[in-house]
């Protein structure tokens, strides 16, 4: 599995306007072929930044994702500069080892 993690800083006047944004979107994403799963995690600390974490079968189908129209739409309407804190960073990884509750 590979996962994708968007570190967003967004400024707090605008984190309601940025969790609407992803409540309202349009599901572009689901329909992707190896797309897993999407969480959007919002900061218990202020000066620490959203994160917005997807998961996918493999780095290809995060690729073919990046390259599609469906992205381009999914971006075409950026908030404006002033709602976020400096830049953003995104950080890729790849799966080794996975543990989940009842599965030994």
């Amino acid at each position: 599995m590979f996962i994708v993690a968007n570190r967003v800083p967004v400024a707090e006047a605008y984190e309601e306007m940025f969790e609407a944004r992803f409540q309202a979107r349009s599901g572009q994403i689901e329909k992707q072929p190896g797309f897993v799963r999407m969480q959007v995690l919002k900061p218990s600390n202020p000066d620490t930044p959203y994160i917005v974490l997807t998961s996918w079968q493999d780095k290809a189908a995060f690729e073919n994702w990046v390259g599609s129209d469906d992205f381009r739409q999914a971006h075409a309407n950026p908030m404006p500069k002033e709602a976020f804190n400096g830049e953003g960073a995104i950080e890729m990884h790849e799966v080794i080892i996975e543990a989940e509750s009842g599965k030994a």
